[in-house]
């Protein structure tokens, strides 16, 4: 069978409102910050993103599903994409409320805290997603857990029935149906997200990966500078980080799955399109803000 080079992502976009502080505060404790920073972001925004930057020059293309606002941030969020050769052909732009937003605090050791309000983003529908996944029949599926859980539902069940691999970023943890769950190639989260699923803590990344990998066809689980663990059948396989000098973290964890999911529609194993995901996370890392710090495909060697 062909390999369909095109990657459909089922997603949030936010307009980031970003200050960088000495350190995260405490429970109700106040700290002087930076001028605030206005940055696009959304999980779904920045992983499309990730993804097209990284897949323009290796023959894969992007489209976006999702909706923003008829506001300034929903303007600038669609220059966002246009500017990284993002598809937004499908998506939907409403008049009668707010773009979403997301509200960032970065501390100087590269940590950072994020509370999401969803605005436009919780009017994407099962059916709109699904409409399009049947209609562009791409050759994978990436949704993340910002949309209405209906919706992330419908667009995996949709990606299986067309032949596409479908991907699940669960960030932030969702409830949804173990049998959409069973579906996922991979799921993918990171560490401390994989304890929530599992209800453990204090367990390593390899063991959540060899434990979750029975929930899903194949998991992922992030960890940051210690690199990613794949997981399949009960075996967990570990994927090195490249060394950076963290600046804001913001969003590597988007442009680790952007970049995987660019391999995956290439036809690479799971362990080498995870690789690329290290890699261009590694990267971002790097460098201030979510999409702002993405690699384009000649900035960095994938292979």
């Amino acid at each position: 069978m062909s390999v369909r080079r095109t990657v459909v992502v089922v997603g949030s976009l936010n307009r980031d409102y970003v200050c960088a502080v000495d350190r995260l505060p405490g429970p109700g404790e106040t700290r002087l910050g930076s001028e605030l920073t206005l940055f696009c972001g959304g999980k779904g925004g920045n992983q499309a993103v990730a993804a097209a930057l990284v897949g323009a020059e290796r023959g894969v293309e992007v489209a976006m599903v999702g909706a923003v606002g008829s506001d300034v941030d929903g303007l600038a969020l669609r220059r966002g994409l246009q500017d990284a050769g993002v598809d937004q052909a499908d998506l939907l732009i409403r008049r009668d409320v707010r773009s979403g937003s997301a509200l960032i605090t970065v501390a100087a050791d590269g940590e950072n805290t994020i509370v999401v309000s969803p605005g436009a983003n919780a009017t994407v529908t099962a059916e709109a997603a699904t409409e399009v996944v049947r209609r562009r029949r791409p050759g994978v599926v990436l949704a993340q857990g910002e949309l209405p859980s209906r919706t992330i539902e419908a667009s995996l069940r949709e990606a299986a029935v067309t032949d596409a691999r479908p991907v699940l970023n669960l960030a932030p943890v969702v409830d949804l149906d173990e049998s959409v769950l069973a579906l996922c190639d991979p799921l993918v989260v990171n560490a401390g997200e994989a304890a929530t699923l599992l209800g453990r803590d204090g367990v390593a990344a390899r063991e959540l990966a060899r434990m979750l990998s029975h929930l899903a066809r194949s998991v992922v689980v992030t960890a940051g500078p210690g690199g990613a663990w794949v997981g399949r059948a009960g075996v967990a396989r570990g994927v090195p980080a490249r060394p950076a000098e963290a600046v804001d973290s913001t969003g590597a964890g988007d442009a680790f799955t952007g970049a995987m999911v660019v391999g995956l529609a290439l036809g690479h194993d799971l362990v080498v399109a995870a690789a690329w995901g290290a890699a261009v996370a590694s990267y971002s890392v790097s460098r201030p803000g979510a999409q702002a710090s993405f690699p384009r495909g000649r900035d960095i060697p994938l292979g």
